[in-house]
């Protein structure tokens, strides 16, 4: 795309944001790389998320890039879009229909998915950035500035969950020095007083093994 030269600082995102994003761009490319030659009968075998195949998965990540494209235009038309038409029992209906579909479906599917959200981030404006929100299933808003981090977390985690040939040791150095503050920053909300002791202990060398933690 060819902005006129008064217009192309309205597509500036946040130095951050601007972070994430070739983050996640790099983190689609590997994905899209990793999941060349999938055959169907990888697709239809468990992935390392309970209940769901690797197809599942796909589905996922592509109708999550979808979600982010609808909430990225909600902001762009001055409103706020649900991340997922339906809400979670949208998405879930979604991901059931097309996890079931044949490799080469699910890859295609998934790569114009990716294409389609670049786009939208290439043509996002620095007010939207700055300013626009979605929405999750949950009902909370969600800071378009902060979209393409959270893309990226999808995309990396989801691409481990696989359970193909990339794992947690493959995240980029990029990702997990941006996500680790951000999930320890989070962890004492997810633990009890005990168990947030015990934690304290064990930064400070003085408790054996750190609590287990509840689902993520």
């Amino acid at each position: 795309m060819t902005l006129p030269r008064d217009t192309e600082h309205l597509l500036a995102p946040p130095l951050e944001t601007a972070a994430a994003l070739a983050g996640a761009r790099e983190a689609h490319a590997r994905l899209l790389t990793g999941l060349a030659g999938l055959d169907d009968a990888a697709v239809a075998r468990p992935s390392r998320l309970p209940g769901w195949t690797v197809g599942h998965v796909i589905t996922h990540l592509a109708r999550n890039a979808d979600a982010h494209v609808r909430m990225l235009e909600g902001a762009a038309d001055g409103g706020i879009a649900d991340q997922y038409q339906g809400g979670a029992e949208g998405r879930a209906a979604d991901i059931e229909a097309g996890a079931g579909r044949p490799a080469a479906e699910l890859v295609a599917d998934l790569a114009g998915a990716i294409a389609r959200l670049e786009l939208a981030w290439d043509a996002t404006s620095e007010s939207v950035w700055a300013q626009g929100f979605g929405r999750n299933p949950a009902g909370e808003l969600l800071a378009c500035a902060d979209l393409p981090f959270r893309r990226w977390r999808e995309v990396e985690v989801h691409h481990a969950d696989l359970g193909l040939e990339f794992g947690p040791a493959d995240w980029s150095a990029a990702y997990v020095d941006t996500e680790l503050p951000r999930s320890l920053a989070g962890l004492p909300a997810r633990l009890s007083l005990d168990d947030r002791r015990t934690l304290l202990a064990w930064l400070m060398g003085r408790a054996g093994d750190p609590p287990p933690l509840p689902p993520w």
